[in-house]
């Protein structure tokens, strides 16, 4: 699966203009917060908690735009927690924005 990083700046670029500062910010910020809903299904316990942190990536991928990581997301969220290859497609996907 491709992704476009590109994708997130047209989105933050729609949301505050043209200011690269701010896009740039907004992209740390996104990235960050996407690595925290990582860890966290990393450290779950139970598929409740695994879920959940999945449905929290899912959310901040599409309120950034990000179609492709919210799809991936989605299909890991649903499959089994113990599936350390969804979460590894996840970390890769995260790590080319």
């Amino acid at each position: 699966m491709a992704y476009d990083p590109g994708a997130i700046d047209a989105t933050l670029a729609a949301a505050v203009g043209d200011e690269p500062t701010l896009i740039a910010d907004l992209r740390v910020a996104f990235i960050e917060s996407a690595e925290r809903a990582l860890t966290a299904m990393t450290l779950a316990t139970g598929v409740d908690d695994w879920r959940a942190a999945a449905w929290r990536l899912k959310g901040l991928a599409a309120s950034f735009g990000a179609v492709r990581l919210m799809a991936l997301a989605t299909e890991v969220a649903e499959g089994d927690p113990r599936d350390t290859e969804g979460l590894k497609k996840l970390r890769r996907a995260v790590s080319r924005l």
